[in-house]
């Protein structure tokens, strides 16, 4: 096992995404997963039926105490559900982990439509982690806030992620699943330029838990030394399998098979 991720997001009690799906992921990838609960949720594959948020204090205690003991060798956030607890985990990694790298998914939504940040948070957002961050995996409607504009086809991907690249993040992936078409593409901006992934469509409705199962296993290439392009292609692939050998549970967006490298050699 190689590479130390510590993971600071919301939990999904019903396993399909938020931490329950980062450490499926990391732990698939051959990495370790340690965590730092931001909220507890109440949800299934049909939506998000409560939320209880962690207080401050206690995240920050969560993610010194791992730190302090087991260090990290990169850092992933999700679930950030307003601006206190936004302040709270940019001041202490800017206090205990400056020279982590940091995976950044600004989860905004859940798969149901439910909201999972606060609208006053997002500039909270935008100002204290996006330029901190080594990636920035945005998919399209979280793009479209954080730029406060509409993206409507490649071209303005392409477009948005070089803007959203001068938010300051070092690179951004822009996740193209939300486009219609059978075609999905992903572009990764960096200061060197961009590279366009294009895949299939797999046609399901078992996609609960993508975005954080695919900055997870970001974290976990980078942990493990990957270069960012790299740690993409691996954890695209690794989404990719996890989609199409999804195991159909629930009665609406169902969860991944994050456990298909182990059947599969992979």
């Amino acid at each position: 096992m190689k590479g130390r991720v510590l993971i600071i997001a919301g939990s999904d009690s019903g396993g399909g995404a938020g931490i329950q799906a980062d450490i499926k992921t990391v732990t698939m990838l051959d990495a370790f997963a340690a965590t730092a609960v931001t909220a507890l949720t109440a949800q299934n594959t049909e939506g998000v039926f409560g939320v209880v948020p962690v207080a401050p204090d206690f995240i920050r205690q969560q993610i010194e105490v791992v730190l302090d003991d087991i260090g990290a060798d990169a850092v992933k956030t999700g679930m950030l559900h307003d601006t206190a607890v936004i302040e709270t985990v940019a001041a202490v990694l800017a206090e205990k982990a400056a020279s982590v790298p940091l995976v950044l998914d600004p989860v905004m939504v859940a798969k149901g439509g439910a909201p999972l940040i606060e609208p006053g948070a997002i500039d909270a957002l935008k100002r204290l982690l996006v330029p901190r961050a080594a990636v920035l995996t945005p998919n399209l409607p979280e793009a479209e806030v954080l730029l406060d504009g509409k993206i409507d086809g490649l071209e303005a991907m392409k477009q948005a992620a070089r803007d959203l690249l001068r938010l300051g993040c070092r690179a951004l992936l822009l996740k193209g699943g939300h486009l219609a078409g059978d075609t999905v593409y992903d572009v990764l901006a960096t200061a060197a330029g961009q590279r366009l992934w294009q895949s299939p469509r797999i046609d399901t409705r078992h996609t609960h838990g993508t975005g954080c199962t695919l900055a997870s296993a970001i974290a976990a290439g980078i942990a493990q030394g990957l270069p960012v392009e790299a740690a993409v292609e691996r954890a695209r692939d690794y989404v990719q399998r996890a989609i199409a050998s999804a195991p159909g549970l629930g009665r609406g967006h169902g969860p991944l098979d994050h456990a298909h490298p182990l059947r599969s050699g992979r």
